[in-house]
Formats: structure tokens, sequence, C-alpha cells
């Protein structure tokens, strides 16, 4: 029976992929109670190994909860412009990685647009029978350094077995390597012109490899940021200013941000920091990807 004692415990792994795997935590959780957990859209690919059993999600709180949430041991998540919602058990532990949506075809053997619009995607049809071997080998060992060790190795023999794999067009690494670093700021206008292509067909490329647009990539890096400053204020116990988030992230004002946090989150900010609060402040929300963590 759930508690209101939160047992909670998360390791960071660094991750040596040459920026491929832009984070890997490892988790374990008992004692809180059931319900269901808003998985936030991200920049960056989910991939998580569950060790407790499967994770249960949908694209809606209903079907997360009725006889056709998706569950798998093994999750792929794609990128997306809503919240997955994902069953909350009392207890569950795994790893979970923030792959870089440029690293799909090295990591997964398919472009990032395969993934999208899932809520979560069968591991073993994406990693195949290596995948599963690799998640029973996980759920045997019992410390975090052996599992990321695990994890690492299993990693590198995906990249090594994909040099004949289509790579991205330079065109389009750029263009997104143009966006993060400015934080989804700027026109499509000065992207195209900077990558030297057609805002049609920097827009057709790019989406062909991420299954975002360039403008909806900007959107979601720009609310990635909005909410990583909220959650650092709430962290240090803080009060977010949101009006001086939104100015600082590149909103028009406070309302727009509002309105991103709405489709992102499916609630506004105040109610999302209400739900989350005490996650954040157990060291949640920090590492990319916003599934169990």
């Amino acid at each position: 029976m759930a508690t209101d004692t939160v047992d909670q415990e998360m390791v960071r792994m660094t991750p040596g992929l040459g920026g491929m795997v832009v984070s890997a935590v490892g988790y374990r959780i008992a004692g809180v109670r059931e319900g269901l957990h808003r998985g936030l859209p991200s920049p960056y690919l989910t991939l998580i190994f569950s060790l407790d059993g499967p994770v249960t999600a949908g694209l809606t709180p209903e079907q997360a909860r009725g006889p056709d949430a998706f569950r798998t041991d093994i999750v792929v998540g794609g990128l997306r412009q809503a919240p997955a919602y994902v069953a909350q058990p009392e207890r569950e532990s795994g790893v979970q990685l923030a792959v870089h949506p440029l690293a799909a075809r090295a990591l997964f053997g398919m472009p990032a647009a395969e993934l999208t619009g899932h809520a979560v995607a069968e591991g073993t049809e994406v990693l195949g029978r290596a995948g599963a071997e690799v998640h029973e080998r996980l759920r045997e060992q019992d410390r975090w350094e052996e599992r990321f060790a695990t994890l690492t190795d299993f990693l590198r023999r995906q990249v090594a077995r994909a040099p004949d794999t289509p790579g991205v067009r330079d065109e389009v690494a750029e263009a997104w390597a143009w966006l993060a670093r400015h934080h989804g700021a700027g026109t499509l206008q000065g992207l195209a012109a900077h990558v030297a292509l057609s805002e049609r067909r920097l827009t057709t490329l790019f989406r062909a490899e991420t299954g975002l647009t360039p403008k909806q990539a900007a959107r979601l890096m720009r609310f990635d940021r909005a909410k990583a400053q909220v959650v650092a204020a709430v962290s240090a116990h803080d009060r977010p200013d949101l009006a001086r988030v939104a100015a600082d992230c590149g909103y028009y004002d406070h309302s727009h941000l509002v309105r991103d946090f709405r489709q992102y989150t499916g609630v506004n900010p105040t109610a999302w920091l209400a739900e989350e609060c005490r996650n954040i402040q157990a060291g949640g929300h920090r590492y990319g990807s916003e599934w169990d963590t």
C-alpha cells in the first residue's frame, strides 16, 4: 500500500557517445501514490529500460488507464507536441536516456521522424533481439555502474553496426544546431538563409528527418528552456517569475508562455507546478526527458 513516505534514488551517468545521448539516469522510486504522470514533450527522444514491469502509457489519461494503453518494458519515444500520460505505480525502477534526435539513425536504425506521433514505441521492435538481451542483463545486475557500462557497450555496438546507414543531411544537422544555439529563437527566413536552402525545401528535409518542422522544433526548444528555468527556481525553493522567464526565453509576453505551457503540459504553469513541485524538489525534471524522472 502506498504511503506518504517516498523512497527515491536517481543516479546520473555522463554519456560518452559524442553527444548522441544527452543524459542517462538510473531511477528507483517506491512509496508513491499510484496515479498518472505527465510525460512532457522534449527536444530529445526517450529511451527507457524498465526494470520493474512494463511502462503503461497513453496519449490521453483515459487511454493510459484503459485496456488500450501502451505497455512495454522498453520504451522508445519520439518527438511530440503534446504530453503523454504514464501510469505511475507504487514502485518503479529503470534507466532512462535522452537521445539526440539526429542520433536516431545510428542508434535505432531509422530517422527520428519514424517515431513521431507515438506515445510509446515497442522497444524490441526498434532495437530487435539485441535490445531484449540488454534489457535482461540490466534486470540481472544490481549496481548502477554495471548497468551504465552495459548500456554504453550496447549503444556503441549499435553505432558500430550502422556504418552503411544513410547519414543526416548536413543542412538538417546544421539547422538543428543553429536552432539549439539560439534556444529556439530566430526566424525561419534567417535559418533557411544560414543553411542556403529555401524555406520550403528546408522544412521538407527537416520534417522528413525529425518529424517536426523547424518552427515546431524551435517552439519545443524554447519551451524546454523556459521549463528548465522554472524547475531551477523551484529546486532552489524560489517562486518562479514567469514574466521574467517569458522575456528571457523569447516569448512575446507572459500569456504567450502560458499558451505554450498549456499545449505541452495540458495545464497552465501554476497547475503543473502544483502537480510536480514535490517531484522537482526531489530531483526530477533535470535530465532532458520527462517520463519518469
